[in-house]
Formats: structure tokens, sequence, C-alpha cells
């Protein structure tokens, strides 16, 4: 059916130099004309088919490369945010932990701290009252030396109107060490009016003054070694205690430059995934577009070419029928009749 709606273009087409024909129309053979149009038209749409063909060629190379590098991407994609997943959830529990040691280390620096000052403040209250004994104690031995020189001297009478008299009935006054008999002689000895000389009755006033002393100055001794032992105490404990603090702030240092730097690390790993993600679902959405648009063309390919495919088997068959013995005496009919009409139209 082609061949024959190609076969009569090419005569209509043959026919239009008629109108102005004179007997000279018999001269050339107009099939060879009609032939050599159908082969230049042949010629064309293979032609066209053939950069037809290039360009699909081409745009499906395109088509293949552009799916394969979002393939690519893709799967980079999907795998840099199933890492991203377990690594921020990992940094955050890393952080979470590294807070809470970075609390139990204030909390222990606090705890030094306080203990130091609790300390300060017992060796403070420790040391008021190791001045205040060691002032009665330097009074008080002073005063019994000075009683035991004035005994010892007979000098008593002038000794008992000294501070050190006054001293001294204090000490019996307050003092639970002194036998009742020793402290009941010594009051009497204190009590002797001046000028009134001390005569020795049960016991020897000079040996218990001595005694009182004796006992006095080992308490003092005593008490000097025990301060002596707190001093070296405390300060074994405050030094121990700032080697403590010291140490928990280097490591608290180190935990808050950690806790900054995991936030940072976080902060960026969540950006980045979201990044990932909105990549992800523009480079899905793109893909699936390629794939409609390069299955789409190749549909619109193949039916340009099973088109030009038949519109080729049509010239070549019109080219071979033209180029038959009977289709010269076929158009001589034809063109007998078109000159016929043609008279009788003039």
């Amino acid at each position: 059916m082609a061949v024959s709606r190609i076969v009569k273009v090419a005569l209509l087409a043959s026919l239009a130099p008629l109108s102005g024909a004179s007997s000279s129309s018999s001269a050339a053979n107009p099939i060879r004309k009609v032939v050599t149009m159908l082969q230049a038209m042949q010629t064309k749409v293979t032609e066209e088919g053939e950069k037809s063909q290039e360009l699909y060629e081409k745009f499906m190379c395109y088509c293949k490369s552009s799916t394969g590098d979002l393939s690519t991407s893709i799967q980079a994609a999907e795998d840099k945010i199933g890492e991203l997943g377990p690594d921020i959830q990992g940094s955050e529990e890393k952080k979470l932990k590294t807070e809470e040691e970075l609390k139990s280390d204030q909390e222990d620096r606090e705890a030094a701290k306080v203990a130091m000052s609790e300390a300060t403040a017992l060796r403070e209250r420790e040391k008021a009252v190791y001045d205040k004994f060691m002032a009665e104690s330097s009074t008080n031995l002073a005063a019994l030396t000075k009683a035991i020189a004035a005994v010892e001297k007979g000098m008593s009478g002038g000794f008992l109107q000294t501070r050190s008299a006054s001293v001294l009935r204090s000490i019996l006054a307050s003092s639970k060490d002194v036998m009742d008999t020793d402290r009941q002689e010594l009051l009497a000895f204190l009590s002797a009016r001046e000028g009134e000389q001390y005569a020795p009755q049960s016991g020897d006033i000079t040996g218990i003054l001595k005694t009182i002393k004796d006992e006095m100055f080992a308490e003092e001794q005593e008490t000097m070694a025990t301060e002596a032992r707190a001093v070296k105490s405390y300060e074994e404990l405050v030094a121990a205690k700032k080697k403590e603090v010291a140490a928990v702030s280097k490591a608290i240092e180190q935990k808050l430059g950690r806790i900054s730097t995991l936030g940072v690390k976080i902060a960026e790993m969540k950006n980045d995934l979201g990044d990932s993600a909105q990549s992800l679902d523009e480079d899905k959405k793109f893909f699936a577009a390629m794939e409609t648009n390069c299955a789409s063309k190749t549909g619109i390919h193949e039916e340009e070419m099973k088109m030009r495919s038949q519109e080729i088997v049509a010239l070549a068959d019109t080219i071979k029928i033209l180029n038959d013995d009977d289709a010269l005496d076929l158009f001589k009919k034809t063109l007998s009749s078109a000159s016929m009409s043609f008279v009788q139209v003039q």
C-alpha cells in the first residue's frame, strides 16, 4: 500500500511540468527523474536514520554512565548513613560516660578541698589550745621554779607576796594530780604571814614543789610531742590532698576537652547524616526519572526505527517497480491520458 502511494506521488510529480509541455515531452524519460528523486529520498532517510541512531547511542551511553554514577553515589550514601548511625550512638554513649566521670571527678575534688578546709580548721583549734596550754605551762613552771628557789633560800616570806605565789595557789586549786596531804601542806605554806619562817612539818615543801614541777614539765613535753605529731599529720594530709586535687583537676580538664571534642564531632556527624539522607533522596528521585526517561527514549527510538525501516523498504520497492519495463508503458499511457485531458480543458 505504501508502494502504491509513493508511486502515485512520484507520477504526479512527474506530470507537473505537463502544463507547458509540447511535443518534446516524449523526448525525455520522466520515470528516470522520479527514480532519481526517490533514490535521493532513500539516501536522506537512511542518513537521518544513521544520525538518529548515533544520537540515540550517545543518549543511551549517557543514560548508562549517569545511572551507573548515580547507583554508585546511592550505594555510597547508604553505606555512609549506615556507618554514621552507629558512630553517632557510640560517640553519644562515650560523651555521656565521660560526663559521668567528670561529675565524679568534680565531686572528688570538692571533697578533697573540704577535707583540707576541715583539717585546717581543726589544726587551728588544736594550735590555739596548744598555745594556751604552753603559755600557762610556761607561767606555772616559772612560778614553781621561783617557789622552790625561795623555799630553798629561806626567803619564803618575800615570795609569798609575789605574783608567782598567786600562780602557785591557782595550780593547787585546779590540779587534780596533787595529793590532798600535799595540797594542805602547800596551802598552809602559802598562807603564812609575812615575817614568818617556814618550818617543815610532815612533808618537805621543796620536794612536793619539785614533784609538781617535774610532772608539769613531763606533761609539757608530751604535749609538745603530740603537737609535733599533729602538725606532721596535718601537713602530710594537706600535701596528699593537694596532690589529689592537682591530679583530679588535670583529669577534669582533659575530660572537659574530650566532651567538647565529642560534642563537636557528634554535631558534625548529625549534619553529615542529614545532608547524606537528603542527597540520597534526591539521587533516588533523579535515578528513577533517568530510568523512566531512558526507557521512554528507547521506546520512541524503536518506533522511529520501525517507521523509518518501513519507509526505506517502501522507497526501495517503488524504485524497483519504476525501474521495471512495464513501468514505462504504464507511464506512457498515463501521460497520454493526461495530455488528452489537458487538451480538452484548453
